[in-house]
């Protein structure tokens, strides 16, 4: 009797203790419609059980992309700066619906996300804005994104896993919300795939928009196999969507995903490749924080450059001219700290870099180098100026006089 007591008493304390029996599942579901007439997209966050979640504040910039709200349970907004939007749930299935705008424009003209009648380019982190999630404890939410395409569009790519014909599965595991960020590209669209290590690649954008597909796959398998030897990161996908003018002209990452106009040059006359720099920011995933932006945009750079040397598309003559360039556009820089850096600072940034590589193979032997800095780097949350310098001479074992220099104060 004493045994099937104690029996009963092991598993009930294993029951209380495992989170895979504690957790309760919630369905969340995103539904996307997509309305080229008037440049938005209707969404509808639904839960299954709203009573799992207390509330939902979100974040929505200065509130002129969003519109039209309509909740079950609790809706407020509250203007200022910075308008928040928060979503108390009905105690049962709950639905909060809203119409954003699509297309972004800059000054010069150009779009930065754009809708036309044929195709949609935009980013997830803009249909479904950053929210601050209070749930009930022992929930998880079980995240789906499904899009409805207008009458003649035939698909839909994001950087999330297929689970459907337009449906896709959400699930950040760095985050307690679940949200679809990220670049997503609908519409009759020109798509080209392969697998490179364990990752699936897509390389998509509307069709008649002048996209080198092909040749942004070459690339990609030239360099892979440097890049997977720099950064331990396996992403199940990754997707690279581009299109023409007006679009920008320029790059960009998000999560699992880049943008590429497709009129740039995957390496330019420099010797830099922009689609190679955006590959280092979705595998690097480093935050900088305290003024040290230069930190993610000069690593980013540097193995934009390395990278391509390190595959054999880059001669030691090549690299030195490049180098040369980089010393001359960033010698009358005196500092690197900021919110934002300018080109300047980026080479300038590139060549103290390149200076702390040699720096390190040289006190260690050849044992270690910047990448073992940036796999440091990359386990942290954020990281700042000083926390680099820190990582940087326990890497060497003995302090930097590379990093002890005015350009950091």
């Amino acid at each position: 009797m004493a045994v099937g007591w104690r029996r009963a008493l092991i598993v009930g304390m294993w029951i209380l203790s495992s989170p895979v029996w504690a957790a309760k599942k919630v369905d969340l579901d995103y539904h996307v419609r997509l309305l080229p007439q008037s440049d938005q997209a209707e969404v509808r966050l639904t839960l299954a059980q709203g009573s799992a979640v207390r509330s939902l504040d979100f974040s929505l910039g200065d509130g002129n992309r969003y519109s039209d709200f309509k909740a079950d349970g609790q809706w407020q907004l509250t203007p200022g700066k910075q308008v928040r939007g928060i979503w108390r749930p009905a105690p049962d299935k709950a639905s909060l619906t809203y119409r954003v705008r699509i297309s972004q424009g800059r000054k010069n003209g150009s779009f930065d996300t754009r809708m036309t009648p044929g195709w949609a380019l935009m980013r997830g982190d803009d249909l479904v804005p950053p929210a601050r999630l209070d749930q009930q404890d022992g929930i998880e939410l079980v995240s789906r994104l499904e899009f409805e395409l207008p009458s003649g569009w035939k698909s839909i790519e994001t950087a999330w896993p297929r689970i459907g014909k337009n449906t896709f599965r959400v699930d950040n595991v760095s985050r307690l919300f679940d949200r679809p960020t990220g670049w997503m590209l609908a519409g009759n669209l020109g798509s080209r795939r392969t697998r490179l290590g364990e990752t699936e690649v897509t390389v998509t954008s509307p069709q008649g928009q002048g996209m080198r597909r092909m040749d942004v796959l070459t690339l990609l398998t030239f360099v892979w196999p440097q890049v997977q030897a720099v950064f331990p990161r396996h992403p199940t996908k990754l997707l690279i969507v581009g299109a023409n003018d007006p679009m920008w002209r320029g790059s960009q990452s998000a999560r699992e995903s880049i943008y590429l106009n497709s009129r740039l040059p995957l390496v330019s006359e420099s010797g830099s490749s922009a689609l190679v720099r955006e590959l280092v920011q979705v595998f690097g995933r480093i935050n900088d924080s305290q003024h040290s932006d230069w930190i993610s945009e000069g690593f980013a750079e540097y193995y934009a450059i390395e990278l391509v040397r390190r595959a054999g598309g880059m001669s030691d003559e090549r690299f030195e001219s490049l180098h040369g360039k980089l010393v001359k556009s960033g010698q009358k820089v005196t500092t690197l700290r900021g919110e934002q850096v300018n080109p300047a600072q980026v080479a300038r940034a590139v060549v103290l870099l390149q200076e702390l590589d040699r720096e390190i193979r040289l006190k260690t032997r050849n044992k270690r180098s910047l990448d073992d800095v940036v796999r440091g780097a990359m386990r942290l949350e954020s990281i700042d100026t000083n926390e680099l310098v820190q990582l940087s001479e326990r890497v060497i074992g003995d302090s930097s006089k590379v990093l002890d220099t005015g350009l950091l104060q």
